[in-house]
């Protein structure tokens, strides 16, 4: 159940966190783009099975590779894509903690 909650929780209440604390006067465009970040997860449908709940996909699929983090956090460095960039790595940031709790 921790694992779930964690996972989820970054998932969707964070980036709502997020955009509620620090962007007030956009807050639900912030919103909206920080939970687009979940998109990347359509490259679980390239695996076989779609679903492991005992895979990490950090390296595993190919929106979650480390050539792909690397982008993500480049696009960080720009401030027209810094918000994608933060939207990313949270998504994978999610992901590593579950590859925490899978691993141990």
């Amino acid at each position: 159940m921790l694992r779930f909650s964690l996972h989820y929780g970054i998932h969707f209440l964070v980036p709502i966190l997020i955009g509620v604390l620090f962007f007030k006067q956009n807050t639900r465009n912030v919103i909206l783009i920080l939970l687009a970040g979940i998109m990347i997860d359509m490259d679980h449908l390239w695996a076989t099975p779609i679903y492991d709940s005992t895979r990490c996909s950090i390296g595993f699929h190919l929106l979650h590779s480390y050539g792909f983090i690397g982008v993500y956090t480049v696009l960080l460095l720009f401030k027209k894509t810094r918000l994608w960039g933060i939207a990313l790595l949270l998504h994978i940031f999610a992901d590593w903690i579950d590859c925490l709790f899978i691993h141990s």
